[in-house]
């Protein structure tokens, strides 16, 4: 997990860039519960227009009960951080987040053919190396 989040806040539509730079885990930051924030990877990815992926969240992760909003298939040909969709499934308490928290892992999956167009050239979110919103 990287440092910078979007969060939710109460009267505000979009969501508002919060960083968790200072946070550890003895003193995390708190996803109370069904709260929804999107996360950043700590790590920038480098795909070759060969290789895609697809990420899960860790069982531990799940078992605390952070979900990951599924969507996280990575395109080939993408560069940049990923953008986690992350939400407190539950009910009564909150769930820890810190930076360099092991939250998720990646398959990567060798393509039989390449794109007909790299995901380079037409991706919204290539190249993002920071936390994004919907780019719609």
């Amino acid at each position: 997990l990287g440092e910078n989040l979007l969060v939710e806040e109460p009267k505000v539509p979009a969501l508002l860039p919060y960083s968790i730079a200072g946070a550890t885990q003895e003193k995390p930051f708190l996803l109370y519960p069904h709260q929804f924030i999107l996360a950043e990877t700590l790590e920038e990815f480098d795909f070759p227009d060969c290789v895609a992926g697809q990420l899960a969240l860790k069982s531990s992760r799940a078992r605390e009960g952070i979900e990951h909003l599924l969507a996280g298939y990575i395109d080939p040909g993408y560069k940049g951080r990923l953008t986690l969709e992350l939400q407190n499934a539950r009910s009564m308490h909150a769930v820890p987040l810190w930076p360099g928290m092991r939250i998720a892992q990646i398959v990567f999956h060798r393509m039989s053919m390449l794109p007909g167009k790299s995901y380079s050239v037409t991706g919204r979110y290539h190249g993002d190396t920071a936390v994004q919103a919907s780019k719609g």
